[in-house]
């Protein structure tokens, strides 16, 4: 969530993003290294305005500050900009929102001419008062210099015996300031996470801008509630995804990409006319152009495959290149290795890359047929247009243009008993 905040912070060219937190702020800084972002400890947590309190020693007087929640990820960069926009220098902007079901949310109180006078925090509102539909959101915008102030007079007299932020509106009417309001037009913008049940509904409002971005750019989502993304999507449009897909981290999909049921995709580049069939996994790769994948295969870190590759069912690769036109259509495993062009790999191949210390080599040129059930122990090299027998297994290298195999005598024992159970 604070990644969402703080990504939409910076849509606003801000000069510093200040970040209060409690004593855990190791599980933050693993996470983000932006040199804009600084960390301001509040060791004890006694409400939003001592919260801010804690980062206001660290700005000028003239600066602008804009107040927001690491809880409330929705709000867009174009609601911020109209609300800094109403900002006066003396005065405060507020940001408010009607909402269906206002409980939990302090409430906007206003005077017989429309003025917002002051928040009252539900715990503290009257019957009345609770009735109100029009909400804070928590998030505000003023000068330094007037929050230093306004902070200072806040009293923790309340039901959590807390520093409300909220407090600040009701001081600077009192002390003549003026007080503008912006409210929002959608209410999913405001949406806040307390608990496991607003986090779940969080997500589904994430899911549901997510494909409809995608939908809107040209993507087909043949089930679009089954299919959930978890990171940063680029497609070229024309593409189709299949129910119960997952796309993680930065994926880029090119035009025509078919992507099938049940596959998960992260951090990856898809080309364009590639067709990933179900229950595939692509990690942290580069997928040629017009490549056949799956069903059931899983291509790990590291791989890149060239143009019009095929790999098939029950095929791993990891941390290997695969040449334009190669084929692994079957049971196969392909790891820290090199293929070239026209390359076909029989079914049950394996390179054997672990020699239980170290990650070995393999290499193999172009034109090369590899029959099934082959091990190669790597480091090997099997060169152009070698082929390999079925049932191999090969420890030095193949030459080239040469059929290459290892296979003991086949033999039939006359006078053996297959055993029987007692």
């Amino acid at each position: 969530m604070l990644e969402h905040v703080i990504a939409t912070a910076e849509k606003l060219n801000p000069n510093k993003i200040y970040i209060v937190h409690s004593d855990e702020k190791v599980l933050f800084t693993e996470k983000f290294s932006q040199p804009n972002l600084e960390w301001c400890l509040q060791s004890e947590q006694k409400g939003t305005g001592h919260a801010v309190a804690q980062a206001l020693p660290e700005l000028n007087n003239q600066d602008r500050v804009l107040v927001l929640y690491g809880d409330v990820p929705f709000l867009k960069p174009d609601t911020l900009i109209s609300l800094l926009s109403i900002l006066t220098n003396e005065g405060l902007s507020v940001l408010t929102a009607d909402v269906e079901n206002p409980t939990g949310y302090g409430r906007i109180i206003r005077d017989k001419e429309d003025q917002i006078i002051s928040i009252r925090e539900e715990r503290d509102a009257s019957d009345a008062e609770r009735r109100i539909t029009e909400c804070n959101t928590g998030v505000l915008a003023a000068h330094t210099e007037n929050l230093k102030e306004w902070t200072k007079q806040i009293s923790s007299d309340n039901s959590q015996s807390e520093y409300y932020l909220t407090d600040c509106i009701e001081i600077a009417i009192k002390s003549g300031k003026k007080v503008d309001t912006l409210k929002i037009q959608t209410q999913d913008e405001i949406l806040g996470v307390n608990d496991k049940i607003q986090l779940a509904q969080a997500e589904a409002t994430f899911q549901k801008e997510q494909r409809e971005k995608l939908m809107l750019s040209g993507v087909t989502l043949l089930d679009p509630d089954r299919v959930f993304i978890r990171g940063e999507i680029t497609t070229s449009g024309e593409v189709t995804i299949d129910t119960n897909v997952i796309l993680e981290g930065k994926v880029l999909i090119g035009k025509d990409v078919y992507i099938g049921p049940n596959t998960i995709i992260k951090d990856s580049t898809i080309g364009a006319g590639s067709q990933i069939f179900a229950n595939t996994i692509i990690e942290t790769s580069k997928i040629g152009e017009r490549c056949k994948i799956g069903p059931f295969s899983r291509i790990r870190p590291e791989t890149e495959l060239s143009e019009e590759a095929h790999i098939g069912n029950f095929v791993e690769l990891k941390k290997s290149t695969i040449g334009s036109e190669s084929k692994i259509n079957h049971l196969s495993y392909v790891g820290d290795t090199a293929i070239g062009k026209r390359v076909n790999i029989g079914a049950g191949t394996i390179t054997c890359n672990y020699d239980g210390a170290q990650k070995h080599k393999t290499l193999i040129g172009d034109d090369v047929f590899i029959g099934s059930d082959t091990q190669l122990i790597a480091p090997v090299q099997v060169n152009s247009g070698a082929t390999i027998g079925a049932g191999s297994t090969i420890t030095k290298d193949a030459p080239t243009d040469k059929l290459t195999l290892s296979r003991a005598e086949q033999k039939t024992v006359d006078d053996w008993t297959r055993p029987k159970k007692k």
